[in-house]
């Protein structure tokens, strides 16, 4: 800053960026809400602050699932199965947003860096290299039917607690579009032949 004439204080400006800022620390606690106007109790929002985190580590780590099962699918069904894949992973990455941002209007921090979302996640890691087409499908329903148990359980308490906002989200996204990708990954798992002999 320098002072003008009249004894104000004027700020210099630059195209000069700041780099390398370290600030001083955090400015909120991962685990802690902030208050917010929002008509719902400290209790019902550290309930869903924490609930949809776990959510949100397993919705992550599902969402990782898909695309390296859409990168490593082989066999006669690849071209269906490759699309299919990519088109689930793309609807997981929606609900990564939507629950992330629930989270951030209840006052809560999201959880964000994939090293805290792994040690949050209950979904079980994968081996590093590429199953047969079935243990992949069946990988996937696990991981989605540990997320269903999850979001029913806290669909319920979120009603109970008076947090329409949440159940909400809970029943209409994530529930409703992990039903749907269940049954659609559960057909190719019918074991019908292609033409009768």
């Amino acid at each position: 800053m320098t002072a003008t004439q009249d004894g104000t204080d004027h700020v210099l400006q630059s195209s000069q960026p700041w780099l390398h800022q370290h600030g001083g620390g955090e400015i909120q606690k991962f685990g802690t809400v902030k208050q917010f106007p929002v008509g719902l109790s400290y209790d019902a929002r550290m309930y869903a602050g924490q609930t949809l985190n776990r959510t949100l580590a397993d919705t992550q780590i599902l969402y990782a699932l898909y695309k390296k099962s859409h990168w490593n699918v082989r066999g006669a069904t690849f071209y269906q199965l490759h699309l299919l894949l990519d088109k689930h992973a793309d609807a997981q990455l929606a609900l990564i947003d939507a629950i992330a941002e629930r989270v951030q209007s209840l006052g809560a921090v999201a959880v964000g860096d994939p090293r805290h979302t792994a040690e949050l996640s209950t979904i079980p890691r994968p081996p590093d290299g590429v199953e047969q087409v079935p243990a992949m499908l069946s990988r996937l329903l696990d991981a989605h039917e540990r997320i269903l148990i999850n979001a029913h359980k806290a669909a319920a308490k979120s009603a109970e607690l008076g947090d329409d906002g949440t159940n909400d989200l809970l029943v209409s996204q994530v529930i409703r579009t992990g039903e749907l990708q269940c049954w659609f990954l559960a057909e190719h798992l019918v074991d019908t032949p292609l033409v009768r002999i």
